[in-house]
């Protein structure tokens, strides 16, 4: 069966970039300990001229940018198993939920991968 990913797009204030860089850096620790193949949060500093775009499609701000971050798991029930231990750690260590952007203007999905170039 072909890989997994979660895949995230989140508009965020250029002045929360440093916030957000430290959760994420704990997410990837965290998503990697529990077996995701690879962990990717990406913020967008070019602008595509053709299509939609980011800029369009997230209706960003002045001074806001968008996070493109995805998560690589081998298949949907190994997404819902590391994703299980990752909540439940979670909940353990009573993790903060405050996020440093807007939750209601951030878009995610589950996909499942048609092409790769991850070696099996």
């Amino acid at each position: 069966m072909a890989n997994y990913v979660d895949g995230y797009v989140i508009p965020i204030k250029n002045k929360n970039l440093k916030a957000y860089k430290k959760m994420a850096k704990w997410g990837c620790d965290v998503w990697m300990k529990y077996g995701a193949l690879s962990y990717y949060e990406c913020f967008v500093d070019d602008f595509a001229k053709h299509g939609l775009g980011f800029k369009k499609m997230c209706r960003l701000k002045s001074g806001e940018t968008a996070i493109l971050a995805f998560i690589v798991y081998k298949s949907k029930a190994h997404r819902n198993q590391v994703n299980k231990k990752v909540m439940k750690e979670m909940m353990q260590k009573d993790v903060p939920m405050e996020m440093p952007f807007d939750m209601k203007r951030y878009a995610t999905g589950g996909c499942q991968v048609m092409v790769s170039s991850i070696k099996k």
